[in-house]
């Protein structure tokens, strides 16, 4: 089997990582898989023109985007030159699109996918902060705000910058098996692999900080005792509210109920320990709360897609299917 060929697309305003991450999961697949040249990765530009990324970094591509053929990945980045797509740039990654076994995109490059018409009817996502605006200016594109990366026939597209290396990951591990994946992500020093389902973030960040100080005062005592009694009465008595204008205030500047607020960080805390430590799923659902093993393993599933079981298995460093 010949060189699998990947096409990162480069333009003015690209953010660097998001074109230097996947090309060293990309690159690595040849030496962790015993098969040097396994991925032929080539970088192009608009006339072949270096381009300054977002940083100031310039980086000089390997061609002209029009001088390249037919490729089996083609992948877009995102970056600030996303923001009003240049209508040559986009012509240019449909055509090539259309040759392509498989589209991506990292970040914001979802933008010129679906400003070329690639992402129409098909479910996608992008960095979090940037989903609402996707989904306002393409209606016709359904937008998952939640996963850090989503396949849809030929086409995935993945959230913010570190998650395009998920994304290669996920290529890496459907091309040459997960053995190779899992010896990229090892030199890489990420774990193998975040689902393409997990959260993009963590609860703390996707919430807002209360202005009022009891309430931040209750934010902060929810993180540090994942395990107390964090009811809305119990919450209540410790910012002195009455248990009504405590679910409303904290509703109205943390920006969703304190329930919701209560569920992610349980499942955040149980990740974590999870990941980091050899506790046992029954004493990690005492610690964080959930009362039961059961109760834990329903919330994984309906956040993650995966019990706690096979999440530790992907996560932890022991637990990596003996490898």
């Amino acid at each position: 089997m010949g060189a699998h060929s990947v096409l990162v697309v480069l333009y003015e305003g690209v953010q660097s990582l998001d074109v230097t991450g996947p090309v060293e999961v990309f690159s690595g697949a040849g030496d962790a898989s015993g098969r040097p040249g396994a991925y032929r990765v080539v970088t192009a530009s608009p006339g072949g023109r270096p381009v300054r990324c977002t940083s100031g970094l310039r980086l000089l591509p390997d061609t002209d985007l029009d001088a390249v053929g037919p490729v089996d990945t083609l992948l877009v980045p995102g970056g600030t030159g996303t923001e009003h797509p240049d209508g040559a740039l986009v012509a240019r990654i449909r055509e090539q699109a259309g040759r392509a076994g498989r589209v991506a995109s990292v970040c914001t490059g979802a933008f010129l996918l679906a400003e070329a018409g690639l992402l129409a009817g098909r479910r996608a996502t992008t960095h979090w902060a940037y989903c609402e605006t996707l989904a306002r200016r393409y209606p016709d594109v359904e937008v998952d705000p939640d996963p850090i990366h989503v396949r849809d026939g030929h086409v995935a597209t993945s959230a913010g910058v570190t998650a395009g290396i998920d994304l290669a990951l996920a290529l890496v591990e459907e091309d040459l098996g997960r053995e190779t994946a899992l010896l990229i992500a090892r030199h890489l020093v990420v774990f193998l692999r975040r689902p393409g389902n997990q959260a993009q973030f963590s609860t703390q960040l996707a919430a807002q900080v209360a202005a009022r100080q009891p309430l931040r005062e209750v934010q902060r005592w929810i993180a540090e005792h994942p395990e107390a009694d964090l009811s809305v009465e119990a919450l209540a008595r410790r910012s002195a509210l009455s248990p009504r204008h405590f679910a409303r205030a904290f509703a109205a500047e943390v920006g969703v109920t304190p329930g919701r607020y209560v569920d992610g960080v349980r499942l955040e805390a149980a990740r974590r320990r999870l990941e980091d430590t050899d506790d046992g799923v029954e004493e990690i659902a005492r610690q964080c709360g959930y009362g039961t093993p059961e109760a834990m393993r329903r919330a994984f599933v309906r956040a993650l897609g995966a019990p706690p079981a096979e999440y530790r298995r992907r996560f932890h460093p022991s637990h990596d299917g003996g490898h």
